[in-house]
């Protein structure tokens, strides 16, 4: 074989179909996928440049480069995505953990130092939110939901990877797979808040994830709405109440809190100083 196929030439050919493909990232993106064929890490791309891919690597490259080319989202093709410094295995059932959504994490973590009880998190999708608050939280059960089973069964194995024991994940929709009762020192959840005419539904990673984990009717709040309105059966005195939410929501969302009756109501500004996380305190006696 020559060297045409060695790591340097296949990375350096890889990168300019990336880049005529319109990625934002094509280096990043052709490393890390040359490594995901090689099961090799980065280091060693540096380490061999020289090294040549035999055929069988090379067409396992060229098919999730092809992949990658038609827009397919990294995360789905090689099965994983890093959050909160967890590697968490991803799939086309559940939205890919994004960094803003560890905004949420640190928020909720801050208010659970408060509280003490149970934590739930709705829409848990591959359990990233749920898995993050587990981990700095060993002493409290984390409680993760979704309606779809895949994502459910995606989480606990996240769970388990992970070596995991405080956690808990049931499927259904919101708080319908929870006994009446049971109450939560804090709630959170990252629900579809995207209007279904948004024009980035078109574009980047968002085409290849579940509408159904991103779009919501009523401009996007009706989940945000319905979960506000349901969350006071759920939460002990004084708990907390946090969302993520799209950059423009943050005046609706706590009008919709406000107007509930929680107070403190705050929000705040994720890594790109847009609006991003909205919370209230449920208390029954103001």
């Amino acid at each position: 074989m020559s060297a045409e196929h060695s790591v340097e030439n296949t990375l350096k050919k890889a990168v300019m179909q990336l880049q005529e493909s319109g990625s934002d990232s094509p280096s990043l993106d052709a490393a890390v996928l040359l490594c995901h064929a090689l099961n090799k890490p980065r280091s060693f791309l540096l380490t061999w440049p020289e090294k040549e891919l035999d055929s069988e690597q090379l067409a396992s490259f060229e098919q999730i480069l092809n992949r990658r080319l038609t827009g397919e989202p990294i995360a789905y093709i090689i099965g994983e995505r890093e959050f909160w410094s967890l590697p968490l295995a991803v799939s086309p059932s559940t939205l890919i953990p994004r960094p803003d959504t560890e905004r949420l994490v640190e928020i909720a973590l801050d208010k659970a130092l408060e509280t003490s009880g149970d934590i739930l998190d709705l829409g848990t999708g591959t359990g990233a939110i749920a898995l993050a608050l587990a981990s700095e939280l060993p002493q409290r059960k984390v409680w993760g939901v979704d309606v779809k089973t895949e994502a459910k069964e995606l989480a606990e194995k996240n769970a388990e990877r992970l070596g995991f024991t405080n956690t808990e994940f049931r499927s259904g929709s919101w708080f319908e797979p929870i006994e009446t009762g049971t109450q939560f020192a804090l709630i959170v959840s990252n629900p579809p808040y995207i209007e279904k005419t948004d024009p980035h539904l078109t574009q980047g990673d968002v085409r290849f994830e579940p509408l159904s984990a991103l779009v919501a009717d009523d401009n996007g709040l009706a989940d945000i709405r319905y979960i506000s309105q349901a969350a006071p059966n759920y939460l002990l005195e004084g708990g907390w109440l946090m969302f993520e939410h799209g950059y423009d929501q943050g005046v609706a969302v706590r009008e919709i809190l406000s107007n509930l009756g929680y107070d403190q109501v705050n929000t705040y500004k994720d890594y790109g100083d847009n609006d991003r996380v909205t919370i209230g305190r449920w208390c029954s006696t103001k």
